[in-house]
């Protein structure tokens, strides 16, 4: 005896296991114990650097998270998890965070400055729903890939957290792409 399928599965359980993995498997390699500086031929510099950077950007694709979401109210409650995710990712790398999980979404100056940075040109959201999650997903699938690419120059435990992180980004990438936007 067969069970009858549903013609249509919801698409909400399917997206937030996508997300809760790539969060839960970011957040445990970032919690994990360890120093990148006792590596063997690890440059402590290096992963310094390597580090701050991974912060930066994702403070600044948060800062672009806010600006989105302050220019489309009506996005907020599909990236505001996100947002959330990118800062989380931005204190796993050691950013200090500016505001609390239940902040509003508007983006401060200093954020929406950031944000716009000098690698996105003017940083002006773009006036239509569709192309400012298309704008989301290019930043996060720039960032990805940029991660992906250093993991061979930093050490072990950094390598881990850019590679948990670069899936996380993966994943939003495709929640802003295939969602029902």
């Amino acid at each position: 005896m067969s069970l009858p399928v549903s013609p249509r599965l919801p698409s909400g359980p399917r997206r937030r296991s996508l997300l809760a993995s790539a969060a839960g498997a970011a957040l445990l390699v970032g919690c994990s114990g360890g120093s990148d500086s006792a590596g063997p031929g690890g440059d402590p510099s290096a992963a310094d650097r390597a580090r701050a950077r991974a912060a930066r950007d994702s403070e600044a694709l948060a800062g672009r998270y806010a600006a989105v979401i302050a220019a489309h109210p009506g996005l907020a409650e599909r990236l505001r998890p996100l947002r959330e995710e990118v800062v989380r990712h931005a204190e796993a790398f050691g950013a200090v965070r500016a505001a609390s999980p239940e902040a509003s979404a508007e983006a401060s100056p200093s954020v929406s400055a950031r944000a716009a940075g000098p690698e996105e040109g003017s940083g002006a959201v773009p006036a239509g729903e569709k192309d400012a999650l298309a704008l989301l997903a290019a930043a996060e699938r720039e960032l990805t890939d940029r991660r992906t690419g250093a993991l061979a120059g930093v050490p072990g435990e950094l390598a881990r957290l850019l590679a948990s992180v670069a899936a996380a980004g993966a994943a939003h990438v495709y929640l802003l792409t295939e969602g029902d936007g």
